[in-house]
């Protein structure tokens, strides 16, 4: 099968709670069908500099904003196959440009001086990032287990929900265990809903039925509030005093 290598969509999130995230997955076994990944254990490696600016603009809620990460869908070995994928947001619009290579080779490219660039259009993309950001490096290790889901009619929606979210800045290796700091509360949940048109009125029932609202959540950004600026992130402060207070306090697992 073919790896789809292009995307633009929405990418919008919402913070579950149990009872919600039980509550979307009702609906989703009704609406729609665990994809080829169906459940997996994702590790990604983000590229960043030293002070961190692609985390630090991620979370200004800039016009345009960009990330560079490696993904494995479970624990990788050195020859193993990885995803390498340049992420921008436009106008609230979300743009992927990816490719796949051998984990050794990637990180060759990004981590020696003499690195070369896969000699393809999206290659040539991504590779710009080495110049556009001096001193680029693997800066974060974030892991999450994730269920995905594509829609039964054949429309380009998909929901993904992430759980066990942690992340690291030691030991940044997508052959390692996983293990870190733990970026959601405990028993909370990360869904995000992709699509480039409209929900279907089934998922805005969901939504409003269930108290569910959008939110400006991301992964890196939010790991990076909590681990290097020792910040509370925003979105959290809806969420009840004790389940916040646990991740403000910043335990690993």
């Amino acid at each position: 099968m073919a790896v789809k290598t292009v995307f633009k969509r929405y990418e919008l999130k919402y913070l579950m709670n149990e009872a919600q995230t039980k509550a979307v997955y009702d609906a989703l076994a009704e609406h729609m069908v665990l994809d080829k990944y169906g459940h997996s254990s994702i590790r990604n490696i983000y590229f960043d500099t030293d002070d961190f600016l692609l985390a630090r603009r991620s979370i200004s809620k800039p016009l345009y904003k960009e990330k560079l990460r490696f993904r494995s869908y479970g624990k990788a070995e050195n020859d193993s196959i990885v995803f390498v994928e340049l992420k921008k947001k436009f106008k609230k619009v979300v743009y992927k440009r990816r490719l796949t290579m051998p984990l050794c080779e990637a990180m060759d490219w990004f981590t020696k001086e003499d690195g070369k660039a896969p000699e393809t259009q999206i290659g040539e993309e991504i590779d710009f990032m080495r110049y556009r950001y001096p001193g680029l490096r693997p800066a974060m290790l974030l892991t999450y287990e994730r269920e995905a889901y594509y829609a039964k009619d054949g429309s380009d929606l998909r929901i993904t929900i992430d759980s066990n979210i942690l992340a690291r800045l030691d030991n940044i290796d997508l052959t390692s265990e996983v293990g870190g700091h733990s970026v959601l509360p405990e028993g909370y949940t990360l869904m995000e809903i992709k699509t480039l048109y409209g929900y279907p009125p089934w998922l805005t029932a969901v939504l409003s039925g269930n108290q569910l609202y959008k939110s400006s959540f991301t992964k890196y950004g939010n790991a990076y509030k909590q681990m290097v600026v020792k910040r509370l992130p925003e979105d959290f402060y809806r969420i009840p005093t004790g389940a916040a207070t646990v991740v403000g306090a910043g335990g690993d697992k």
